[in-house]
């Protein structure tokens, strides 16, 4: 998902810099491509939030016995690779958001 936000974004950057007039239909599509990019930032932050609240419970369960130290382990790691990743999804879709802006305020 990365590789393919990050290759609309260069699309975009592209296209403004070059003065390209977009057609109604272009910027219909992309409106459509930053309602699919809020859809995935949406699941990733869920998905962020449910490994956090796994990872609380494993924390408080190895207060009980050790052995709940190795789950926790593991969701800790998964965790910050996806809040890495939700922060990236943040970022650049609040960046299409200002090169949206800017394609519509040259219209």
């Amino acid at each position: 998902m990365k590789k393919y936000i990050k290759n609309f974004i260069n699309d975009l950057e592209q296209k403004i810099q070059d003065n390209h007039k977009f057609t109604k239909e272009e910027l219909t599509a992309i409106r459509i491509k930053i309602t699919d990019f809020q859809h995935e930032r949406l699941i990733h932050l869920l998905v962020t939030l449910f490994y956090g609240i796994y990872m609380l419970f494993f924390l408080a369960l190895a207060g009980f016995h050790i052995i709940f130290l190795i789950p926790f382990l593991l969701i800790i790691t998964f965790l910050l690779f996806y809040i890495k990743h939700y922060f990236f999804l943040e970022n650049a879709i609040q960046y299409i958001y200002k090169l949206y802006d800017q394609i519509i305020d040259n219209k």
